[in-house]
């Protein structure tokens, strides 16, 4: 043992086998880079790539005096991003820093080894941050590099091109998926993922509960899944396509905020019309859920409030599913408390007087008619020159007056918050609701896609009579943002929405990517006790789950050394080849004999095959010399060897 430990650190890896370890960590870095700070990133492949240049062209160990200073910036560098060394951010970005590392000492197999097994672990960490079939399919293309590493550090591996040496690793990844399938049904699941809540500040997510200028721009250029909802019945119109997510009340001359309004059992709404669904919710990291506008109950494990919102007990940090029902055409909070009221006119002083100013003009012309002064609001934006963009101008420290009387360009966002600032200087109580808007039809999967591209913003006006109204300004300026979706608004300034073709097969994809949210990503403890429900057994508990496993892992483990002792594959190509031919010759009349040599039997059997002798002479000459001529055969000579067999047809003996 001692022997083979010297041994194993005074033996030098060969280029091949580090430029494998290298395209190994490479991977990895490109897996990561999505969620580590882009200067990291970039650090670390110039570190590898300085250690790969360096290995290759100016070989000799790396210093220590160099190794440790590295180390300690790494370490300064992750705590100074993230303000400590643990969680899933700071973790991985300091894993991933040592893997590279890591290759400034990887000469010896030993250390190849840990490296690549380092790399496999963190492949894995990858998936913490997201659980998509892309993503886990990415994942497993990650462990060829690892596989063809570890393979090429054994003794008896030639050095093929990469390509051929790859090929050996997908067949070690597909054998060993049934065998992952088992572990994944039969493993026993845990009620709360292993690795604890995610960090809600660095979590991606759709929505926010406050609302500024400019915060939608990313989201609307978000084509990500956001949630997906399926009807007991047709789907609403895409007009009725309201998903209520916050509700705005504060603002201070710049921003929206919601207000934190005590939980209620009721929501105060007359329903004139009804709808049941079902929301496959994408993690958010948030507790809100959003709802077709308004919901008349929370679903389970949540709460309401009078305005409206819907909250979850806890953070949305996986896949959610919840039904309930919504009011489509109602009648909102028909009486409205002084309080409320007063909330819903609040507006900081000191700030756009041209909108109040316009805003004074409209009440008196139009007296007590509310509606009235909607309906000249809406009108302004539709006559007055007012366009959609996702790219709009800035805007200054009276930002609504500056978009109203200035830019006159902007998204849902901006229209929004113009629109009930001018309702509420003009005395009429409103308020701001995010959430998302439209969606795709899926035919074939009978469910509405929502992406974050749909997020909206419009307004909520009390009416005498009519309780909360929904306006939607942004329809005044260009309708069909409502009436066909984001897609259409954002048509000319997004070049993933100028392909029809590209959006159909987009859209259609999705259905794929619903079923790896409930059959995998959504397979919990709950499934797993069901599992064997179809064979009569109504709920399997982990000493069961247990039981199969072992049994299931003993019979994987029987096929597999039952392939192993009947494929019986030689170690030595060249030996192989040469059984090959012995096998043609055997099967022409000329059997080998026990005490007979390669080169006796080959010379035998260019006696009994006159016709062929310069052939068998070529195959004795070249297999002399790959066995006994030299130490190492060169990957060329044994193929070709092996060609030449292949080729060799012999001619049976009369």
């Amino acid at each position: 043992m001692r022997f083979w430990r010297k041994h194993q650190t005074h033996v030098r890896i060969s280029e091949r086998t580090f430029d494998l370890l290298c395209l190994t960590t490479a991977f990895v870095l490109a897996v990561h880079a999505d969620h580590l700070p882009i200067w990291l990133t970039g650090s670390l492949f110039v570190a590898l790539g300085l250690r790969w240049w360096q290995r290759r062209y100016r070989p000799g160990r790396v210093p220590a005096w160099l190794k440790v200073p590295m180390l300690v910036f790494l370490v300064s560098a992750v705590v100074l991003e993230y303000g400590n060394l643990f969680g899933r951010e700071p973790g991985s970005a300091l894993a991933a820093g040592l893997l590279v590392l890591k290759l400034t000492e990887s000469e010896a197999p030993r250390d190849a080894r840990v490296a690549a097994a380092f790399a496999c672990f963190l492949l894995m960490a990858a998936l913490l941050f997201g659980q998509s079939m892309v993503a886990t399919a990415v994942v497993a293309l990650g462990l060829l590099p690892a596989l063809t590493t570890w393979r090429s550090l054994e003794p008896t591996q030639t050095s093929p091109s990469l390509p051929r040496q790859l090929v050996p690793a997908f067949g070690l990844l597909a054998a060993s998926l049934p065998l992952a399938l088992t572990a994944f049904v039969l493993v026993p699941r845990l009620s709360t993922p292993l690795w604890g809540t995610s960090n809600e500040q660095t979590a991606k997510t759709g929505l926010s509960d406050h609302m500024s200028p400019s915060d939608f721009t990313e989201l609307l250029t978000d084509d990500s899944a956001a949630m997906r909802v399926s009807f007991d019945g047709p789907p609403p119109d895409q007009g009725q396509r309201y998903f209520r997510a916050f509700v705005m009340w504060d603002y201070d001359g710049k921003d929206w905020k919601r207000i934190d309004r005590p939980p209620t059992t009721t929501i105060p709404v007359e329903a004139g019309a009804t709808i049941n669904y079902r929301i496959s919710l994408e993690p958010t990291h948030q507790h809100v859920l959003p709802t077709l506008d308004v919901p008349l109950r929370a679903p389970a494990d949540s709460q309401t409030r009078a305005d409206g919102e819907v909250f979850a007990d806890k953070p949305v940090d996986e896949v959610r599913e919840y039904e309930l029902s919504s009011a489509v055409r109602y009648r909102f909070e028909a009486n409205l408390d002084i309080t409320t009221r007063i909330h819903a006119l609040q507006l900081p002083t000191g700030f756009d007087p041209r909108t109040h100013a316009l805003a004074a003009q409209w009440r008196q012309l139009y007296g007590r008619d509310n509606a009235a002064i909607v309906r000249a609001a809406l009108n302004m934006f539709h006559n007055e020159g007012f366009s959609y963009t996702l790219l709009p101008a800035p805007l200054g420290r009276d930002a609504i007056d500056d978009f109203l009387f200035n830019t006159r360009e902007g998204f849902c966002e901006h229209y929004a918050s113009a629109f009930t600032v001018l309702m509420r200087a003009a005395g009429v109580p409103a308020r701001v609701v995010t959430g998302f808007q439209g969606g795709f039809w899926n035919k074939l999967g009978e469910y509405l896609l929502v992406r974050n591209a749909d997020a909206h913003a419009w307004s909520e006006v009390w009416l005498e009579g009519r309780g909360w109204v929904r306006v939607d300004p942004t329809a005044a300026v260009r309708p069909q943002r409502i009436s066909m979706g984001a897609a259409s608004a954002a048509a000319g300034q997004l070049p993933w929405y100028k392909s029809g073709t590209l959006q159909s097969l987009r859209n259609q994809w999705d259905i794929v990517n619903r079923w790896w949210n409930q059959s995998v990503v959504g397979f919990d403890a709950l499934r797993q006790r069901g599992l064997l429900t179809p064979f009569g057994v109504r709920d399997v508990d982990t000493g069961m789950l247990v039981k199969l496993l072992v049994i299931s892992v003993a019979v994987f483990g029987a096929a597999g050394l039952f392939w192993a002792l009947w494929r019986r594959p030689e170690g030595d190509p060249a030996l192989a080849a040469m059984r090959s031919l012995e096998r043609k010759l055997a099967h022409a009349g000329v059997a080998r004999r026990r005490s007979e040599g390669p080169q006796h039997f080959l010379r035998r059997a260019c006696r009994a095959l006159p016709g062929q002798r310069a052939e068998l002479d070529h195959l004795m000459r070249c297999y002399i010399e790959l066995r006994y001529a030299t130490l190492e055969p060169t990957h060329e000579s044994l193929r070709t060897f092996r060609q030449a067999v292949r080729n060799f047809q012999p001619r049976r003996v009369v």
